[in-house]
């Protein structure tokens, strides 16, 4: 059973012991200490308000009844908006003058697990610092209930999803009769989530034909729900069987967004952002934000258009945050999250599919072709299961000494440069491990450094470290 507490909410797996996974009595005390720190900042006069959406795994209806019946008791009222994406809870947030918002999901995590992801007023994550002051809360129980008189009151609302896809609709980045003059047929695959809700919902207002795989929305997840090339077998064999121009896989809660080509290749999680970022920064001023994981052929494209990539801390806080600094007109990571501003700020799959059909349809390509006009990167994702006790930093620092003379930088782990390769090796915030990528111009060099460095990080771990 695991238990983790970090800036991306509280994740665990369901059952266990108190403080060992992600249990009723974990559930309820973290919410509260949440609610507690929220209510503190509400200004006076009307009851506060937290909006709460969850996906549709297993533990979600039972986790939103304790959710649901904490905040109730804490004297504040809930907006519960049912099945809904993480980023329609982001938007619904500041849209109901809420003080903060809920999210049960644990996005590309298996089915044993879930989480409360945190949003402040903003519909944002919750800061680092007021991450930290939740545990504290936590910790120590220093949470009132509230009187009776004073309880709080649930309504249930499900039009977010519409009001989220409107807004999509209503952005001039995004061209839907060019789309829908294509006539595409896409396949999805939405592992059984919110998305084989939600993405329909919208590709019907593009006009597009959807062709549904795993589109049920009952929590049986038919396969890993990271949407990696390994778990996205179904999805390029129907795109290619079905002779569909795109395939279309979501993660859970629809913040990440990985494409197939009409072919049954990947078009790269990776380049999702790109490609995103390719069509907006032709139509707007700004610079470009991404994690120190992501891809190196952001770069390139930012430079196309003669703008930059900026690089932050991996984690969508930070991004966001070094977003704002730069006043970035799209950002993002990697993992196929893609955030543009000025619809909210927070990785949005429904957006990124809109952007995507707009460049598409408007570049006369197909989705193979488009994918032809960006640089071949690759990238070489590994990780190392951490064991009780294993001192984290003391490795990374020891691979830091042993490569100080090549450029690096330490604002997340440890990412390392060598020409026009590099190498990322940090601690997981969602998971008991240290993440190990790696970028080349071929897979095999990729995955060379990235077994290189993996061996250093065994040998000087010793036998705790073992290969996830």
């Amino acid at each position: 059973m695991t238990l983790i507490r970090s800036i991306s909410g509280i994740r665990g797996t369901i059952g266990g012991a108190p403080g060992t996974g992600l249990t009723p009595l974990d559930v309820t005390r973290y919410t509260a200490a949440f609610a507690s720190l929220m209510r503190s900042r509400a200004a006076g006069g009307a009851r506060p308000a937290i909006v709460l959406g969850r996906d549709a795994r297993l533990s979600g209806p039972m986790v939103a009844d304790l959710v649901r019946g904490t905040l109730v008791g804490l004297g504040i009222d809930v907006i519960d908006l049912g099945l809904a994406t993480t980023p329609t809870v982001e938007m619904a947030v500041p849209g109901e003058a809420a003080i903060g918002g809920i999210i049960l999901t644990a996005s590309h995590n298996p089915a044993q697990w879930n989480a409360l992801k945190l949003l402040n007023a903003k519909g944002e994550f919750i800061s680092a610092a007021d991450g930290a002051e939740v545990l504290r809360i936590a910790e120590s129980d220093a949470w009132q209930a509230a009187e009776v008189e004073r309880l709080g009151l649930v309504r249930n609302d499900d039009s977010w999803t519409k009001r989220h896809i409107e807004a999509i609709l209503a952005l001039d980045l995004v061209d839907a009769k060019a789309i829908a003059a294509k006539r595409y047929s896409v396949v999805l695959d939405a592992v059984n989530s919110v998305g084989g809700v939600a993405v329909p919902m919208l590709l019907d207002a593009l006009g597009v034909e959807v062709i549904r795989i795993h589109c049920e929305p009952n929590g049986r997840f038919p396969h890993n729900p990271e949407p990696l090339p390994e778990h996205l077998v179904d999805l390029c064999a129907t795109v290619r069987d079905r002779k569909a121009h795109l395939g279309i896989a979501v993660d859970p809660d629809v913040d990440r967004l990985a494409l197939v080509c009409e072919d049954g290749s990947l078009f790269g999680e990776e380049y999702t952002l790109v490609a995103c970022a390719d069509h907006v920064l032709a139509h707007r001023h700004g610079d470009t934000v991404s994690n120190l994981s992501s891809t190196r052929a952001l770069d390139d494209v930012a430079e196309r258009h003669g703008r930059k990539r900026h690089a932050s801390a991996v984690g969508e806080v930070n991004v966001v945050e070094r977003m704002r600094q730069v006043e970035a007109a799209i950002g993002g990571e990697g993992n196929g999250g893609v955030i543009l501003p000025e619809l909210h700020y927070g990785r949005d799959a429904l957006a990124g599919i809109a952007l995507f059909l707009t460049l598409l349809a408007r570049s006369g390509k197909s989705c193979l072709e488009l994918r032809r006009t960006y640089p071949d990167y690759f990238i070489s994702k590994n990780k190392i299961e951490l064991s009780p006790g294993m001192d984290v930093q003391g490795i990374v620092d020891a691979i830091g000494a042993r490569y100080k003379d090549q450029p690096h930088s330490t604002v997340d782990g440890l990412r390392i440069e060598f020409g026009s390769t590099w190498v990322h090796l940090r601690r997981s915030n969602t998971e008991p491990i240290i993440r190990i990528y790696a970028e080349a111009g071929s897979m095999k060099d990729a995955d060379a450094l990235a077994g290189r460095i993996m061996s250093e990080l065994r040998e000087i771990a010793g036998p705790v470290g073992q290969p996830g």
